[in-house]
């Protein structure tokens, strides 16, 4: 949400749902929700929402030359309330690198295509015009029956002669 610094800093039992927690997030979300409605016109609003998006993914802004310190120190702000820290000697970095290692890597689009039903059926011509008709613009073609007709009028015309 990008003011986590206010909970990290608020004197307020850590208590998930508690009335306080609840009242601030409801502000925050207003002031958020304000600050990036419409066009951003002034310096004020161009500024306001960088400050927002600073605060909402500060490992974005540790290598700026401004604001890298404030950053560092917001974000092992949040890391120690989560309880994760960075490793402090080699064989933690080690550790870390191992674990991430193992971590088995999650593609979206793989789970999803893993997890799709494979069937053998194809779909019936009819089907696949109506799709096509739905996802283009041109104008779905005639149905079988006008061929059918057709082929009977020509069939028909050829044995009257």
């Amino acid at each position: 949400m990008g003011f986590s610094i206010c909970c990290l800093s608020c004197d307020a039992p850590d208590i998930a749902g508690s009335q306080r927690c609840k009242s601030c997030i409801s502000s925050h979300v207003k002031v958020r929700d304000k600050i990036s409605s419409g066009p951003a016109t002034t310096k004020a609003d161009r500024l306001s929402r960088e400050f927002v998006t600073m605060l909402a993914n500060p490992l974005d802004f540790i290598e700026n030359s401004e604001h890298s310190v404030t950053m560092t120190y917001y974000k092992s702000l949040i890391d120690a309330h989560q309880g994760t820290s960075q490793p402090k000697t080699a064989k933690e970095v080690k550790e870390r690198f191992e674990a991430q290692r193992k971590k088995k890597e999650r593609s979206l689009i793989r789970d999803v295509a893993s997890n799709r039903k494979k069937t053998p059926e194809t779909l019936a011509p009819e089907e696949i015009e109506e799709l096509l008709s739905k996802i283009s613009d041109k104008a779905p073609e005639a149905p079988d029956s006008f061929w059918e007709e057709l082929l009977e009028d020509v069939n028909d015309l050829l044995e009257e002669d």
